[in-house]
């Protein structure tokens, strides 16, 4: 592991125990060349996964691109941080036991936007106004119609 402070190569692990989510493993570091400290966290990686945009193009999936997206999403909203996490552990995990290497965008989209609508529907909303494209007020309009129940009317 390089050290951010001098860039040295031979670091050595101090310590190692798992993180808070008990998915990454948290490893404090020393480098011996500058005397620097500082924290690593690994996670286990079942396989490389390449995104199959819309437009055909093939990109190396970003966890962080999607972290980013959902923590946009979430916003300001009462969701506390180890939730968020361990739901972007469990959108990463889902789409690296499918077998395939190969991840078309919608495909995660999709996941997502179904595992905000369980956490939060106001995040859900925001997701999918950037997911699909949304133009005009009427189709957030349009979107948030079909997730409230039919009203019925008695006679």
């Amino acid at each position: 592991m390089r050290c951010p402070f001098c860039g040295d190569t031979e670091t050595q692990v101090k310590d190692s125990r798992p993180a808070e989510d008990h998915v990454t493993i948290r490893r404090r570091r020393l480098c011996p060349a500058c005397g620097g400290r500082f924290t690593t966290y690994e996670r286990v990686q079942l396989r490389d996964l390449t995104v199959l945009k819309k437009n055909g193009r093939r990109e190396d999936f970003d966890r962080d691109k999607l972290t980013r997206s959902i923590r946009i999403a979430l916003q300001k909203r009462p969701i506390e941080p180890e939730r968020i996490d361990q739901m972007i552990s469990g959108i990463v995990r889902r789409l690296e036991s499918t077998g395939e290497s190969d991840v078309r965008s919608e495909a995660i989209g999709e996941i997502v936007m179904e595992s905000l609508a369980r956490i939060d529907t106001v995040a859900y909303v925001r997701f999918a106004s950037v997911y699909k494209n949304f133009q005009e007020a009427d189709d957030f309009e349009d979107f948030v119609a079909e997730l409230r129940p039919p009203v019925v009317k008695e006679s």
